[in-house]
């Protein structure tokens, strides 16, 4: 006959197993609670990795990762090579503190274009001046920003879930996701973390 205790520890295992199976985890990050999936596209894009994005010990926002299943999968993922293929992906930030403003995101933002192709914007400065000019509007804490990118129309930028922008070209877009994916990205730990990698 099976006892109380033994039949609660069974059946706390098996709570267990199915939530961990079905990937049910709630990350949290800052209070932020980072949701396991983006449904902007009709491919499911699910979240590989998030983390902060720090300077000069100021936690500035959270930066969430989201790819197709398979590429989440993947634990050799090259995403270098993924960044300039012609597949989906997409960032979530969500902004954490009151120092980020509108002007402030754009002037890092173009920073970041300059470190990710190595000082090389000129071929793509005119799709630049569009996504900046998506967040020089009044941005404000607890916005919330989709950077999406769509085989079909380009990488489409969201504030809020409103769509704001979109910007086509895949030079662009490998520049862009570069900024916080590629060689040189704007901060080494914050990339490892949205790759999964801690």
């Amino acid at each position: 006959m099976v006892s109380y205790s033994q039949a609660v520890r069974w059946l706390s295992g098996v709570v267990l197993s199915i939530f961990l199976a079905s990937g049910a985890q709630a990350l949290k990050l800052e209070g932020i609670k980072v949701e396991n999936e983006l449904p902007l596209l009709d491919t499911p894009l699910m979240l590989k990795g998030a983390g902060v994005r720090t300077k000069f010990f100021y936690h500035l926002y959270v930066c969430a990762l989201y790819l197709p299943q398979d590429a989440v999968d993947n634990k050799d993922l090259d995403i270098l090579a993924y960044l300039s293929a012609d597949k989906p992906l997409a960032m979530r930030i969500y902004i954490i503190s009151d120092m980020i403003t509108g002007d402030r995101f754009a002037d890092a933002a173009h920073e970041g274009f300059v470190q990710a192709t190595h000082g090389n914007t000129a071929p793509i400065q005119n799709e630049i001046e569009t996504m900046v000019g998506a967040f020089r509007t009044t941005l404000q804490n607890h916005d919330v920003f989709d950077l999406v990118y769509d085989p079909e129309r380009g990488v489409v930028i969201y504030r809020n879930s409103e769509e704001q922008a979109v910007v086509p070209g895949a030079e662009f877009k490998k520049a862009m996701f570069a900024i916080w994916l590629g060689d040189d990205p704007v901060q080494s730990r914050l990339k490892r973390d949205m790759l999964g990698d801690n």
